[in-house]
């Protein structure tokens, strides 16, 4: 039986093309469902606080850069949203001391314009937001070298050689309105993919690259960058791809409430714990990874009850 359209925009794969019944079954978890979804291999954890939470996520880097030596570099993948951890690691690290001269980072992604990534004094560029809400923030003596700072770039072969001889401990992310890491986003419906998007294994074969953003994340990110103003937001960007993803030991995904919504944050916990990878949800494709950790503020867990406002 063929895939339903989507409601969102026809001509690509999203979420709105699955099963009728894993939406409904999704819509109607509670937090205690949620905290059940817990498995080998992917663990719900939740935070009262917004305080506790972004220092856990902080602490993440933290605890990532004191396991490096020189012998044994190792480092951490971060996202630009959420932003409020990284002021808070620059505090943790100046105040801990911690030197990080063998510890590496890489960002997750970056806006592709002109043929060429982001300048780093664009508006949008989230190099300079890493720069200036962390490490610029952190003391010239603990700081690591400039090479170890790794950010993708239209050539993106330097970026890729670079997780190579370096330990991944964690990477972070969000989840977008379409249910994507970094800018893992669903394709479009046409070509090879007209009745079918493609399969999780040929995803997942998908390394660092330029993405076609899906309309939703267009519209998502000039809701919370650029206060709704879609042409302000370029249309392809840089991922981080579910090569590197996979050299990472841990995913650990953050979910604040403000990049997605109550459903968005059932759904693919749910799909992940049900072992149900579709690349139309992408953040799905974990299910297959050893090791991922949603981590939930408690407060924007929220309901899918039908309110009228």
């Amino acid at each position: 039986m063929a895939r339903s359209l989507s409601t969102i925009a026809p001509g690509w794969w999203d979420y709105t093309t699955l099963e009728p019944e894993i939406l409904q079954d999704a819509a109607r978890l509670t937090l205690q469902d949620i905290e059940q979804l817990s498995r080998p291999g992917f663990k719900v954890a939740l935070y009262d606080t917004l305080e506790e939470f972004y220092l856990a996520e902080a602490l993440e880097y933290i605890n990532a850069w004191r396991q490096s030596t020189p012998d044994n570099p190792v480092g951490i993948c971060g996202p630009i949203g959420p932003t409020e951890q990284l002021p808070l690691v620059a505090r943790l690290v100046n105040d801990l001391d911690l030197p990080l001269h063998s510890a590496h980072f890489w960002g997750m992604d970056e806006w592709f314009l002109n043929g060429q990534e982001a300048p780093m004094d664009h508006p949008l560029s989230f190099a300079r937001a890493d720069q200036e809400l962390c490490f610029k923030r952190i003391r010239p003596e603990l700081l690591m070298p400039a090479e170890n700072l790794h950010f993708p770039a239209a050539d993106t072969s330097h970026y890729e050689a670079s997780w190579q001889g370096v330990r991944c401990a964690v990477m972070q992310g969000g989840q977008g309105e379409v249910k994507h890491w970094a800018f893992n986003d669903p394709v479009r419906r046409e070509g090879n993919y007209q009745q079918e998007p493609p399969s999780p294994a040929e995803y997942r074969q998908l390394g660092t690259r330029v993405v076609e953003l899906h309309p939703l994340t267009l519209i998502q990110n000039a809701r919370t960058s650029g206060g709704g103003n879609v042409p302000l937001v370029p249309t392809h960007a840089i991922s981080v791809g579910p090569v590197q993803t996979w050299q990472a030991e841990k995913v650990s995904i953050w979910h604040p409430g403000t990049h997605d919504n109550p459903f968005g944050l059932r759904l693919t916990a749910l799909m992940i714990s049900q072992h149900l990878p579709d690349s139309a949800v992408p953040m799905s494709l974990l299910a297959d990874h050893p090791n991922v950790q949603f981590n939930y503020y408690r407060g924007a867990i929220g309901t899918c009850e039908t309110e009228m406002h």
